[in-house]
Formats: C-alpha cells, structure tokens, sequence
C-alpha cells in the first residue's frame, strides 16, 4: 500500500520548514558571532588607543577572564578573529580564546588558542604547513609559522603542554563538516618566527 497524497505532501511540507529552520539557525550564529566579533574589536581598538604612544605595557598578570587580549591574523585565509582570555561559551561566541592556563605573547612557551568551527576557525580547513599566523597586542606582535597539523580525539591534552621555543597552537572540533558535537579536535601547530 502507498501512502496517499495528502501524507506524501505534508511530508513534503514537513521537510522544507524544517530546512528552513535549520538554515534560519546557521543565519543566525553567523550574523552573532560577527555582530559580537564587532563588539569585542571596539574593545580591543580602545585599550590599544588608550596606550601612550610609544609606551611598552605589559599584559596585566594574570589576564581577566573575558577580555579582549590580542588579533589573530592569517592573511592567506582571509582569517581575521579577536583573541579574548579563557574558553567559556561567551568568549568564544565573540571570537578566539586564549586558553588560561598556557603561555601568552612575551612568555616561553606554547600559546594555545581555541575557535568554533562553525563561525571563527571555519577557515582552518584550508591551512597548510607554510602558512603565516600574525598575533597582536597592544604592546608586541609575533608571527607564526605553521608546522602541523593533525586530527586528535579530545583526550589527547598532549597538545596543551609546553614547550622549549615559542609556539602557537590553534584548535578547533573536526570534522568541519559535521552536524552536533564533533568527535575529534583538528590542531594546528606553528612555531614562531618573528
């Protein structure tokens, strides 16, 4: 028996409103994730403004949660993000995390940032080895040169550990196509140049 024309329609219905939902919901997490990304380069813009010209000023020890601490740049990508401190929900809505307890710019070690793969680190997915990453505070930039990458399960906090020389490591849930809660963690690691 094949299911009448009514049900075949109405399953129809179903299926295009529920697609219309779904992307309505994508709109939504992009337009605020730049909206909020807006909102936290202002921040950003008027602590660097605020420094005397000229003037060295040392990143407050510890950093406070929720801040706008620096930039992420990769140019080729076309990847630009806010780097707030720490890795709640609300910062990483607005852009980058700097992940506390790791190294920061000026500090021997291996600076670890955080990014949604749905909106911030999207991009990622086109990252090679060779790649240039710009960092910028107000008061020092550094530039990264990327090494690797790789695909670990969430587990493997390995990636967290310091290091001998400065490096920086990006991460982002993987794959980048996948609906929910990813299964892995997509890592870039690069080691800076400059």
């Amino acid at each position: 028996m094949t299911p009448g024309p009514t049900i075949i329609r109405s399953a129809g219905v179903a299926m295009v409103f529920a697609g219309a939902v779904l992307l309505s919901y994508a709109g939504v997490v992009l337009i605020g994730a730049r909206i909020a990304d807006a909102a936290f380069r202002s921040t950003l813009e008027a602590s660097v403004s605020a420094k005397p010209s000229g003037a060295r000023v040392a990143p407050p020890a510890p950093l406070t949660a929720g801040e706008a601490i620096g930039e992420l740049r990769i140019d080729r990508l076309k990847l630009s993000a806010v780097i707030g401190q720490g890795e709640s929900d609300a910062v990483l809505r607005r852009g980058v995390g700097h992940l506390a307890d790791t190294a920061w710019l000026g500090q021997r070690g291996n600076v670890v940032l955080a990014g949604h793969r749905d909106t911030i680190f999207r991009a990622l997915r086109e990252i090679q080895p060779g790649d240039l990453i710009d960092v910028t505070t107000p008061d020092r930039q550094a530039q990264y040169e990327v090494q690797s990458l790789a695909v670990v399960p969430p587990t493997a906090l390995d990636v967290l550990k310091s290091a001998d020389d400065n490096t920086l490591t990006l991460i982002t849930c993987y794959p980048f196509s996948f609906i929910g809660p990813a299964p892995d963690r997509f890592i870039v690691r690069a080691r800076e140049i400059r």
